[in-house]
């Protein structure tokens, strides 16, 4: 079924040769080995308030992201049950849903279905930020010395001597742990005037069209969410697939700027340019690797279509785009 999985997002994306997911994780993941954790706080969905900077140098912290809709996270869901329940006092065990395409009904209801014992906490994209996330699962061991020893995808022999070497390592102090600093967020009614989008291909796309003044509408969304979701998300595979063809009859009208941002997540920019070119997308796309602009609009799932007028101001954002898009480009402002 992994093995399924990296097909299907190969050919979703148009990728023959698609990095598998240890690869991708462990490529973001790299920067961040050895260095101190972030001190994130979260909220369980049972309202549990926890803060690892206070559990930083006393146990050790093991991190899951998953999705609902993510077939190898929900292959690997037992390995991560038994985790927990043979956690003892040296180790942590926190299951953080990505909240993307997914809403806190269908984590109650997985969990539910599941029985799942240890917390859940659904992010709200800090802690994809700040660890790196690239693929869905994605391990994440903090030793109990801070700092961050292990990121990947696989349940392995790497995994299980992560967790091994963070439980065993000893306690220590830790003066101050590093907190995330806050991240801009846009909303309707404010200017993006600043946003500054590059396309895979080096083209800058400007906020403010300064000879025609045109509107610019940022489509966010991703490369494999018509074919990965069609089976666990078909509403949300066929909203993605109405907004791109949509979008591509609406594009050959001049009178708005397009702009495509891809989401990171399970996507390269070799991937992006070849899914480009297979639908023949016209209009120039951003990858969006970090998720950083995803975080700035408040995209938690796909597709969104958010409205810049020829100011850079946001007028509007568009999110059923299984109804015409262009009725909703033309409404009230």
């Amino acid at each position: 079924m992994r093995t399924l999985l990296f097909v299907i997002l190969a050919i979703a994306t148009g990728g023959a040769c698609a990095a598998t997911g240890q690869e991708r994780a462990a490529s973001a993941g790299a920067p961040l080995i050895g260095r101190p954790a972030p001190a994130l706080v979260l909220k369980t969905i049972d309202g549990e308030r926890i803060d690892l900077g206070a559990v930083y140098g006393k146990k050790a912290v093991y991190l899951k992201f998953w999705a609902t809709w993510c077939v190898p996270c929900r292959e690997q869901m037992p390995h991560f049950e038994r985790s927990f329940e043979s956690a003892g006092a040296d180790l942590l065990v926190i299951a953080v849903d990505t909240g993307f395409n997914d809403t806190r009904d269908d984590v109650l209801a997985y969990r539910r279905q599941m029985g799942l014992k240890m917390p859940v906490a659904i992010d709200d994209g800090r802690f994809a930020a700040a660890f790196h996330l690239r693929v869905t699962p994605q391990h994440v061991v903090i030793g109990r010395d801070g700092r961050i020893a292990y990121i990947g995808h696989l349940v392995d022999q790497r995994l299980e001597d992560a967790l091994r070497s963070a439980r065993h390592s000893p306690a220590v102090t830790i003066d101050a742990a590093t907190a995330s600093a806050p991240e801009f967020h846009y909303a309707v009614g404010s200017r993006a005037a600043d946003l500054r989008l590059v396309a895979i291909d080096g083209q800058g796309v400007p906020a403010v069209d300064a000879v025609r003044h045109r509107p610019l509408a940022l489509v966010f969304f991703s490369p494999w969410c018509e074919s990965y979701l069609a089976q666990s998300r078909p509403e949300r595979a066929k909203a993605c697939r109405s907004a791109r063809t949509q979008i591509d009859a609406l594009s050959a009208d001049s009178a708005v700027r397009w702009v495509g941002i891809a989401s990171g997540l399970w996507t390269t920019r070799e991937e992006v340019a070849e899914y480009r070119d297979n639908h023949k997308i016209a209009y120039p796309i951003v990858l969006d690797e970090s998720g950083a602009l995803f975080r700035a609009f408040d995209v938690m799932s796909v597709p969104v279509v958010v409205v810049l007028d020829g100011d850079a101001r946001i007028r509007r954002r568009i999110e059923d785009l299984t109804t015409q898009l262009r009725a909703a480009l033309a409404g009230p402002r």
